[in-house]
């Protein structure tokens, strides 16, 4: 018999009796975390339904500002925080004995908030759930690990140092990874007491870039709170060993980009690849699950590269894809098919950055295969060789261009939701708008 989750709080109050605060936690359509501090001797009433939030809280644009455009047509009214239980931890990288809970907000009649972002990932997985299908997905995470300060200039300065002043990152470097050790361990550890699967940890192709991989989950929920958690994991400790992690798109021109890959296969009822037909190209499903990625990739973009920095990291020959392509083990395409048992055949989509939404991100994915599944789309023919030279650019190349496809998509509309459409619509206009009133040191340098 279960426990209830009053009685699993309980049991973890009894095993923590140092903790002194919860941090209850909502994640906005940024992926910014939202919320409060919750005392101790309070946390059970947020299982009660006690703890309420303005449902606008969710959809601040990335300063933590309401849509102007948008925030007043309900009155701005509250909505009731609904705890997951099973992100319930402790926060070993604070000095305070903390632990943290995710939330979703539903409105006062039990409804689930439509432009909340866990919501609308598990309105897509009860779809795949009536077709007898479940998506495992698995994230990859690049980051960067700088110094605290600025140089100079206000950039960023790299926490690895180089001797032959080649800017270069070592991939796969061991080396490396041991001049990190007390980061990278400092995150395992961290990620062993937050119950967060990580599988490898390695050095990427920039200085300070990294990646760290998770492992895939048969519930795109809980593998997307993870991968939000993992974010959040590797800032608290880089930030407990004075260093700075930063998950921005493309923090240099010159240098590679930090990417967010999802790798993702589908169950059958029985718990079998849904994909597999015991050869090393797939099934049809597999190739209906593409054709509808591929189809849908230009309405998502602006969820894949949600900011104006996103679209510097999309340059040719960066390991980054430029077309809706896709190829057997072949990192020049969009939809990567890799090598390996027939039994994980599965789909890596390489287009989001690592400062898109994982909640985001999972649904624009699945809810592509789900699309392609459903209209039993037929894939093009698998790109061989180097897809950079043999198509041309095709994905949304700005931010503007990527919030127009997004505006005007009717499945956006009907995969992820008209509301949630308009708010997030609201908020990217709302972010354009203030960089294109700034001036640049640049301009004044050349015009002035």
């Amino acid at each position: 018999m279960s426990l209830s989750n009053i009685e699993i709080l309980n049991k973890f109050l009894k095993d923590h009796p140092e903790i002194e605060v919860f941090e209850v936690m909502l994640p906005d359509i940024n992926g910014k975390l939202r919320g409060k501090w919750i005392e101790r001797n309070n946390i059970s009433k947020v299982f009660e339904g006690g703890l309420k939030l303005p449902l606008t809280a969710i959809a601040f644009d990335v300063w933590g500002r309401d849509p102007d455009s948008w925030v007043y047509q309900s009155g701005d009214e509250d909505g009731v925080c609904i705890a997951d239980i099973r992100t319930l931890t402790t926060v070993p990288w604070l000095k305070r004995p903390t632990a943290q809970i995710m939330m979703s907000l539903n409105d006062f009649d039990g409804v689930p908030c439509q432009y909340d972002v866990r919501n609308i990932l598990q309105k897509i997985m009860t779809r795949f759930d009536k077709l007898g299908l479940t998506a495992m997905p698995a994230f990859e995470m690049e980051f960067s690990l700088f110094e605290q300060h600025n140089d100079e200039k206000g950039q960023p300065v790299h926490s690895q140092k180089s001797s032959s002043g080649i800017d270069a990152g070592q991939t796969y470097g061991l080396e490396c990874m041991q001049d990190m050790s007390e980061f990278m361990h400092g995150v395992r550890d961290a990620s062993k007491a937050q119950k967060l699967p990580i599988d490898t940890l390695i050095t990427e192709a920039a200085p300070s870039q990294y990646e760290i991989n998770l492992y895939h989950q048969p519930d795109a929920l809980v593998a997307s709170d993870q991968a939000l958690m993992l974010q959040r994991t590797i800032k608290g400790v880089a930030k407990q060993l004075d260093l700075r992690a930063s998950f921005m798109a493309k923090p240099f021109a010159d240098l590679a980009g930090n990417g967010m890959h999802m790798h993702c296969s589908l169950l059958d009822k029985d718990g079998n690849n849904a994909f597999n037909n015991d050869t090393d190209e797939g099934n049809d499903l597999l190739r209906h699950a593409i054709a509808g990625c591929l189809a849908t990739l230009n309405d998502c973009m602006l969820i894949f590269a949600p900011h104006l920095n996103s679209y510097r990291r999309f340059t040719e020959g960066s390991h980054v894809p430029m077309t809706a392509t896709w190829g057997y083990e072949n990192r020049t395409v969009a939809l990567r098919v890799p090598a390996g048992s027939h039994k994980a055949m599965r789909i890596e989509h390489r287009v989001a950055g690592a400062d898109a939404n994982p909640y985001l991100v999972s649904t624009a994915i699945i809810a592509g295969m789900l699309y392609g599944i459903e209209n039993k789309l037929a894939a093009p023919e698998a790109i061989t060789g180097n897809a950079y030279t043999q198509m041309p650019a095709s994905l949304p190349n700005t931010w503007l261009k990527s919030i127009e496809h997004f505006k005007q998509s009717s499945f956006i509309a009907e995969y992820f939701g008209e509301e949630f459409q308009r708010v997030f619509t609201a908020t990217k206009e709302q972010e354009l708008a203030v960089f294109n009133k700034q001036m640049t040191t640049l301009e004044y340098e050349t015009y002035l």
